[in-house]
């Protein structure tokens, strides 16, 4: 079967613009190309880009995509290395989930520091105000190495 990219991202719910930019970052091949030009995907690309999607879902970076793409491509002995880029993924969402952890508590803090009153201001502006001073963008900064904005 061979659909043109329209159908293609219906097929896969993956936007035409999204698809033109996974071609160009090489992880979907250049198709055939009609008489008039426009793109022809066959079934082994559906299923690429269905793959694609699939990992980008499981928050894989376009460069551990990339990755496994290589080995889809040109399988050899051993997947261990697929075994450490799983791992090494797991411990960045750890993280994340860590960091996300320490803004719920940051913010629950926010949400104590106003009444709802208006006497006096509100204490959560005026923490976001007085950003210089804040424990959560401070130990952000020093584990991140992002300045404070």
């Amino acid at each position: 079967m061979k659909v043109k990219i329209g159908e293609l991202a219906k097929m896969t719910g993956c936007q035409v613009v999204t698809i033109r930019y996974y071609e160009k970052e090489g992880l979907l091949k250049r198709p055939e190309r009609t008489e008039r030009n426009y793109r022809l995907y066959g079934d082994e690309d559906i299923a690429r880009l269905r793959f694609i999607r699939h990992c980008r879902q499981h928050g894989m970076s376009l460069d551990e995509i990339r990755t496994l793409l290589v080995y889809s491509d040109h399988p050899t002995g051993s997947c261990d290395w697929i075994n450490r880029l799983i791992r090494t993924h797991i411990e960045a969402v750890e993280q994340q989930i860590r960091d996300l952890e320490h803004l719920k508590a940051h913010l629950e803090s926010l949400y104590h520091k106003c009444d709802g009153s208006r006497e006096g201001g509100c204490g959560i502006l005026k923490s976001l105000i007085d950003g210089e001073n804040c424990q959560y963008c401070q130990t952000r900064q020093q584990r991140t190495g992002q300045e404070h904005p």
